[in-house]
């Protein structure tokens, strides 16, 4: 079995040898820095009650949109890799058809992550194949059973030291309270506020979700006033448990200031089903303008992620729900549509704003000007399509003529995929060496501070920006 190329100590480097020699070092200077996760979809369940990981195929292919999305693309139907309203494949079958499309991942972000995380999470040597499948189904299957393979001894190998979840505002955080509370666990799992289905009237349960969120934390009132008044309680209740921000998944970044009357009769209108399509548009822009208000008072880092056609096929998202691979970016205006929050909130005092796009082509335009002049806005790292190798490249390339390297995140996982995780931040880490690597040599900076900006990109930024 020829040996994985996830071996090679240079990978993502440049290949320049004198060039690659400086990333090597400035590589060096970081590769062992603890994990800051600040962003993402891992269950915090999970890691309280040390569930045992399941059999390879629901574990690394079936909940992975960026494997079953590629696979489906070459002609395998969807049914053949995820469990249906209708029917549940074999884990083997679906691993199997993992492993005969192992050639279609060659070159992209996903190969390289699945690559290193099979080698140094899995301890596999060699390539996938159809003729391996079987085998490497069965070496993985074992490792899982081992107790070193549960999520919180991962959680301590991986050497994370904050993970941050996505988590429903009525959600009770009971799972972060214990983890919180258990002295033996070390590390810091955080909620993070996330709104979306009870600010977007096109939402198909919104009215639901509004009684709930009412009747919950409404301090006993009704209507507009009661809606504004529980979702400050619930931001407050997230704080209380350790949330540093607040996330919205929106379809763009569209932002606009009501007054309260004008509001309230849009959120009548909304919860009488009167709401027109411009009612619907005018009334989550408003309430994102609300929710920065609120981040000002709150404290909470407010973090904006547009640009995403969701659920673009619906014949897939009827049989297997969200967040299945149909969901594809399309181009998006920052400039304009942030401008009533800045104008506002763009100079508070401690208000931090993250803006991520799937649209690099805002990356120089919009994104680092904006960032590079309002004391709140940072730049979100390269997201979902985005957190490839090359696009890493070119948002650095993108935007740090304009705004340097203080105005920006840190890199951002944004994963279900525990395993992942150390394999993501890897490849960033390898990226930004490169990139420094690449300036030091043509002497644009020097290689002293190169090693110290490598330090404040990887472990200083997310600390910074996300107020840990």
């Amino acid at each position: 079995m020829p040996q994985s190329i996830a071996a090679n100590p240079d990978r993502l480097l440049p290949a320049d040898p004198g060039t690659r020699s400086i990333a090597r070092d400035l590589l060096q200077r970081v590769q062992d820095l603890p994990i800051i996760s600040p962003h993402g979809h891992v269950d915090a369940a999970m890691i309280e009650q040390n569930t045992p990981f399941p059999d390879p195929a629901a574990l690394l292919v079936s909940p992975d949109h960026y494997v079953t999305r590629l696979i489906h693309a070459s002609g395998v139907p969807m049914d053949l890799l995820m469990e249906s309203d209708s029917y549940q494949p074999e884990s083997l079958s679906v691993w199997r058809e993992f492993c005969r499309a192992w050639p279609l991942f060659e070159g992209t972000a996903s190969g390289y992550w699945l690559r290193t995380q099979l080698r140094s999470v899995f301890g596999l040597e060699g390539e996938l194949s159809v003729e391996t499948a079987d085998a490497s189904y069965d070496a993985i299957s074992a490792k899982l059973q081992e107790p070193g393979f549960r999520p919180r001894e991962m959680f301590k190998d991986f050497n994370i030291e904050v993970l941050a979840t996505t988590d429903d505002p009525l959600d009770n955080l009971e799972s972060h309270k214990a983890i919180a509370q258990d002295l033996s666990f070390h590390g810091r799992v955080l909620p993070t506020f996330r709104p979306d289905a009870y600010l977007n009237i096109a939402h198909p349960t919104w009215s639901e979700n509004v009684d709930r969120l009412i009747a919950a934390a409404g301090d006993g009132g009704t209507g507009y006033d009661a809606y504004l008044a529980a979702l400050e309680n619930r931001r407050r209740y997230f704080v209380e448990h350790g949330a540093v921000s607040a996330d919205h998944g929106v379809l763009t970044p569209a932002t606009l200031k009501l007054d309260a009357s004008d509001a309230a009769k849009l959120f009548d209108r909304a919860r009488s089903g009167t709401a027109t399509a411009q009612d619907r548009n005018d009334f989550e822009a408003h309430m994102m303008y609300q929710m920065a208000r609120m981040s000002v008072e709150d404290g909470l880092v407010m973090t904006i992620h547009p640009g995403s056609y969701r659920n673009h096929h619906e014949p897939t998202f009827n049989s297997f729900g969200a967040d299945t691979g149909h969901d594809i970016p399309f181009a998006i205006n920052y400039t304009e549509a942030i401008r009533p929050v800045l104008q506002d909130f763009g100079t508070a005092k401690d208000f931090h704003l993250v803006l991520f796009t799937l649209d690099e082509t805002v990356f120089s335009r919009e994104l680092a000007p904006l960032a590079g002049f309002y004391p709140s806005v940072y730049l979100g790292a390269p997201w979902w399509f985005l957190d490839a190798p090359d696009a890493m490249l070119r948002y650095r390339s993108a935007v740090t003529e304009t705004a340097g390297f203080s105005r920006s995140s840190g890199f951002i996982d944004d994963t279900r995929a525990f395993c992942s995780i150390p394999a993501r931040h890897d490849a960033s880490r390898r990226i930004e060496a490169s990139f420094l690597a690449r300036l030091v040599a043509e002497h644009r900076v020097s290689e002293d501070r190169a090693h110290e900006l490598i330090v404040d990109i990887v472990d200083g930024a997310p600390r910074r920006v996300f107020k840990l």
